[in-house]
This record gives C-alpha cells, sequence and structure tokens, in this order.
C-alpha cells in the first residue's frame, strides 16, 4: 500500500484513476481546483483525501504531499481562448508542485505529459505542456513520462463525452470535410492501468502511449452512434464553414467546448509512435469497440457528466 497525491484530480484521467488505485489497495490524495468537479470526487469516494486548491498559489495544499510515496502530476489547462490560463495553469502550478514534490522529499512522480509535444500543431496548450514537461524532466526525482494521445473514458466532458451529449441534443451531427482524419483514441481505463503499473513499479524514462487503434475521426463518430443509439443524422460540412461557426460560437462562450484551434489540429494527418505498452507497464489492452461500449454503457460512472 502507498500513499500517492494526484493533481488535476477531478478531470478525466484523475477519475478514472482513483478508482483503480483504490481497487489496488492504495491511499489517495486528490487534489483539484474546480468547486464542482472536486465536490463530485470528494462524493463517489468519502474513502479518499480531497482538497480543493488552486496549484498555481502556494498554500497549505503543498503540506500534503509530506510522507507520499509518490506524486502524479496530472493537472492541466486544455482547452480555452487565453494564453494566461494555460501559462498558470500548467506552467506556474507545475513550479509549485514540483517545489512541493522536492520540499517533502517525495522519492516517485509519474507525469502525464501529452502527444501534443511531438504534433505540428502550434496553439497555446502544445506550447505549454512542452515547457511543462521539460520542468519535469529538471527534476532529480526518479520519475517516468507519460504522454498519451486523445483520451476517451469515464467522465470524459471534453471529446467524445461531448460528441456524445452533442448527438443526443441536436438532430445533426456536423463532420468537418470527409471526416478522414487519422485518429490513435487512447482508453482511460488502459492509461489508469498504467499510471498503476508505473506507481507499483518505479520505472523510469519517457513513453509515447498511444492508442494502438489507428482509425478515422468519421468512424468513431458513427461507433458513438451505434453504440449509443444517438438519433442525431451526420452530416459532413465543408471546413471553411465549419471552421467559422466555431468561431462564431467562440464569440457568446467563453470556455467553449470545441475550438478553432482543435479543429485546426484535428486536421492535421498525423499519427503518433506505438510501442508495446501492454508488455512495458504489464497493462492488457482493451479492444476500441469494448472500450468504447464500457465508456457509454457502464452502469456506476458513464451518466455523471463533469463540468466544465
Amino acid at each position: 500500500m502507498k500513499t500517492i497525491v494526484v493533481t488535476g484530480a477531478a478531470g478525466l484521467v484523475g477519475q478514472n484513476l482513483i478508482p483503480r488505485l483504490k481497487a489496488r489497495g492504495h491511499r489517495v490524495v486528490a487534489i483539484d481546483k474546480h468547486p464542482t468537479n472536486t465536490a463530485r470526487l470528494a462524493e463517489l469516494h468519502p474513502d479518499i483525501t480531497v482538497v480543493e486548491a488552486d496549484l498555481a498559489e502556494p498554500g497549505p495544499w503543498m503540506d500534503r504531499f509530506a510522507g507520499a510515496d509518490a506524486v502524479v502530476i496530472n493537472h492541466a489547462q486544455i482547452g480555452g481562448l487565453v494564453q494566461a490560463e494555460f501559462e498558470r495553469n500548467n506552467v506556474t502550478a507545475t513550479s509549485r508542485i514540483l517545489e512541493a514534490l522536492e520540499a517533502h522529499a517525495v522519492p516517485y512522480a509519474v507525469h502525464i505529459s501529452s502527444s501534443v509535444v511531438n504534433s505540428e500543431a502550434e496553439d497555446f496548450y502544445v506550447d505549454t505542456k512542452t515547457r511543462q514537461e521539460r520542468m519535469v524532466d529538471g527534476l532529480s526525482t526518479p520519475h517516468v513520462v507519460l504522454r498519451p494521445t486523445l483520451m476517451f473514458g469515464w467522465f470524459d466532458r471534453k471529446h467524445l463525452g461531448w460528441l456524445r451529449r452533442f448527438m443526443d441534443r441536436s438532430p445533426v451531427f456536423p463532420i468537418p470535410g470527409d471526416g478522414r482524419y487519422a485518429r490513435q483514441p487512447l482508453y482511460a481505463g488502459d492509461f489508469a492501468a498504467i499510471v498503476a503499473s508505473a506507481l507499483e513499479s518505479g520505472i523510469t524514462g519517457t513513453y509515447d502511449i498511444s492508442g494502438r487503434t489507428v482509425v478515422d475521426y468519421v468512424d468513431i463518430i458513427r461507433a458513438i452512434k451505434r453504440i449509443t443509439g444517438a438519433r442525431a443524422r451526420i452530416v459532413h460540412i465543408p471546413f471553411g464553414l465549419f471552421w467559422g461557426l466555431l468561431w462564431l460560437y467562440a464569440r457568446f462562450d467563453r470556455n467553449p467546448p470545441f475550438t478553432v484551434h482543435q479543429l485546426e489540429a484535428l486536421v492535421i494527418p498525423e499519427t503518433f509512435p506505438i510501442i508495446d505498452w501492454p508488455q512495458i507497464f504489464g497493462v492488457a489492452e482493451t479492444p476500441l469497440l469494448q472500450a468504447l461500449e464500457e465508456t457509454f454503457q457502464d452502469a456506476r460512472y458513464s451518466h455523471i457528466v463533469l463540468d466544465f
């Protein structure tokens, strides 16, 4: 049994990781600043320590690192339009976490980076996540860096989960262009198992954790529609029109779930390295269709929607 601090614990990865850490007998200290999602995390897991705190600000949360066996550096600003928010949440907060980690001599860390550090895309997220990874690599503390691709699973509020809910609300589902954009979606359940394995083995190094099935975006959408029984009709629209609609939407929503920058990244024809992570981490890969079914049909968690 280990005591593990998880930052950004109320988001997609944290909410998927914590049940699996508990199942393996570990104690968890979960830290997040989102009030609603942090409260939901505490409600779901009354047997763990949940701390609501802004990691960009020094405070009592830093003392929670005392006596910890490991830290999962998992917080991230993923979406949004304001550069300062990415700087604060991906760079400044990481600096504070590393300060606390070193002050309390935590012996091991798992850093959740992102496949975007290998991407050709250029935006606030790519820039700050790349710098964040460099900061962690400056640690003398033994650590592992994991670079996941686009994830989906329980509590997915930003990606496939949001798209699935859009299908329920709209009679049509727009696809930009022909939708033939190669993706490598990674099941958050598998990724959580990889993180748990790293925490127990103490593995070090940097690993690109990609979904091992390359699939076109439009085929993912069709699979979600089939699994959920959504009635929305899939409609292809020109890329330029799609871009313009997103741009207009962002004029009225300060934190849109999908931005023009993400659209531009979506259509870049790129794939990410595929390594034998099942062998490296001793984790069985969940087939894509099975993972989608678990995501959208799980009786315990699939109905829970996190706030943006």
